[in-house]
């Protein structure tokens, strides 16, 4: 029985890896796709947008399909997904007349992969027989972190000793890893989130549970706490250490990446002496420690100090909010996680959006980054309304 679910958890380690080499991979072909097929940069631009609002699609559709065909044909169609429309990154450009609209068309079927991924792995490995979830939650998501590291250093590796203008054949290899993970799949047991006699409660009962609404903005704000400073990684890396725009691209958010990956590999590892509440009120703490350093001292290096505090901060957010929400609706089923991934992709898509458009009528990111603190307190806002709530009905 043990072995049985460590390969299921294995599998869903390498999905979220798949999960890291949709979303951080094609941003690195950006400029090859504009020399190479002359694309403007507003419509580079839209396959961000593309990628995201995909997901955020399926984030919001999933739930009703994947109860019905069940998790392991949903988890093969994700990874069919992923692996088909990096293939077709490869195919589609040099054989459509619009090069454009073949990327645009692979970026459409990878999302959806990216997309089932997020919401399909998490209940899946909830629902393994392991002894701390919480600790096994954090490990699965540092896999992303690592899986983002890994896709850039590998990335970048390949390009310079090997040329970007090969930048088909490393899109091939990294297909490897979902046609493999796919069949893994197909073999691994995937247990139930809920009993055999048990349903799943609907979105009607969902949206009538007080502690739902708290979740959920608890989620956002994990989402928004993380990228409102992510995105701005190269910009300190590249002031602070005086290093090109395309080193600066590599260190920053590799930087970052890497110490939210430790933070989650910690708490993974050490779960179960530590206390979630108390870890996750710590994090905020130090989230809103790092904004204030980012947004208050004018020091190039001191920034970049706090974005990497920043990156260790956030990494038990999102994942501690599905642990919290798993404990307290155990009735939440596949809807529960589907309605929290739409919840913090939509926290991704908010907080640099507030950055921005703070940084723009400001003249001044700094104070965009001053405005994204309201993430992190409202997270911390949330914990202790959640604790409160658990303690009011005596759980």
């Amino acid at each position: 029985m043990k072995f049985d679910y460590q390969k299921t958890t294995y599998a869903c380690f390498i999905g979220y890896i798949v999960q890291a080499i949709v979303n951080s991979f094609v941003p690195l072909l950006f400029v090859t796709f504009q020399k190479n097929y002359n694309i403007p940069l507003t419509q580079i631009t839209l396959l961000i947008t593309v990628n995201f609002m995909i997901q955020l699609l399926v984030d919001l559709l999933s739930a009703g399909f994947i109860d019905k065909i069940g998790y392991r044909a949903s988890v093969i169609i994700a990874h069919v997904c992923a692996a088909l429309g990096l293939i077709l990154l490869t195919i589609l450009p040099e054989i459509m007349q619009n090069s454009f609209a073949g990327i645009l068309i692979a970026v459409f079927v990878y999302a959806i992969g990216g997309g089932l991924i997020e919401v399909l792995i998490s209940p899946i490995i909830e629902a393994c027989p392991t002894e701390n979830k919480e600790a096994a939650m954090s490990l699965l998501h540092s896999f992303y972190c690592w899986g983002c590291t890994g896709v850039v250093l590998i990335s970048t590796v390949f390009f310079t000793v090997i040329g970007i203008d090969h930048w088909k054949i490393l899109t091939l290899l990294w297909t490897i890893i979902p046609i493999g993970n796919l069949i893994l799949f197909t073999k691994v047991p995937i247990y139930s989130l809920t009993g055999d006699d048990e349903k799943g409660m609907n979105l009607k009962e969902l949206f009538h549970e007080k502690i739902f609404w708290i979740l959920m903005i608890m989620m956002a704000c994990s989402g928004a706490s993380e990228q409102a400073v992510s995105q701005w990684a190269s910009t300190f890396a590249e002031e602070g250490l005086g290093i090109t725009k395309t080193l600066g691209d590599l260190v920053g958010p590799m930087a970052f990446s890497i110490l939210m990956g430790i933070s989650r590999l910690i708490y993974g590892k050490y779960g179960d002496r530590l206390d979630l509440d108390r870890f996750m009120k710590s994090s905020c703490v130090l989230c809103i420690a790092a904004y204030l350093c980012i947004s208050l001292v004018p020091i190039p290096m001191v920034e970049l100090i706090g974005c990497g505090i920043c990156g260790f901060s956030v990494g038990i957010m999102w994942p501690g909010t599905f642990s919290k929400a798993s404990a307290a609706l155990r009735r939440g089923g596949t809807l529960l996680f589907a309605m929290l991934a739409l919840a913090g992709d939509l926290g991704c898509s908010g907080g640099p959006t507030l950055v921005g458009f703070v940084s723009s009528a400001a003249g001044n990111m700094r104070m965009g980054i001053l405005a994204g603190i309201i993430a992190p307190v409202l997270l911390l806002a949330g914990i202790y309304a959640l604790c409160q709530t658990k303690k009011d009905s005596g759980n």
